[in-house]
């Protein structure tokens, strides 16, 4: 897979996830099994209009050279991904959601390593 490939599957995603929970939060985390309050809509809003931000950014970096700008969206979201894994692991192990977490713990690790790849390898296409 390109660069350019990966970073718009990362695009696509978060843009779908960031819509998701900015339109119908709720509904999205009924899907981990995760009941909310107005708090917890309004926190999963703001999630999914970070989520948006970093998808516009993957979308928008996509195709550039190997640039300081586009090192630095590479390495941020390496170090983001990193975070979101370490967090959404721990909160799988700790039964705080349901088997549908365990994807969200994966697409953190996968996207992480991706990324981290291609920030090691500028000249990886």
């Amino acid at each position: 897979m390109t660069r350019a490939a990966f970073m718009l599957l990362h695009a696509i995603l978060a843009l779908a996830f960031g819509l998701g929970f900015v339109l119908a939060p709720a509904s999205v985390l009924a899907l981990y099994g995760v009941a909310t309050d107005p708090a917890g809509t309004f926190l999963a809003r703001l999630w999914g209009a970070a989520a948006i931000q970093i998808g516009l950014a993957a979308w928008l970096a996509r195709k550039d050279t190997d640039t300081p700008a586009r090192r630095a969206v590479q390495l941020g979201n390496a170090a983001g991904l990193a975070v979101g894994f370490v967090i959404a692991l721990l909160s799988q192990l700790a039964g705080l959601l349901n088997a549908f977490g365990w994807s969200t713990v994966i697409l953190f690790l996968l996207l992480c390593v991706g990324y981290s790849y291609f920030h090691a390898r500028p000249s990886a296409a």
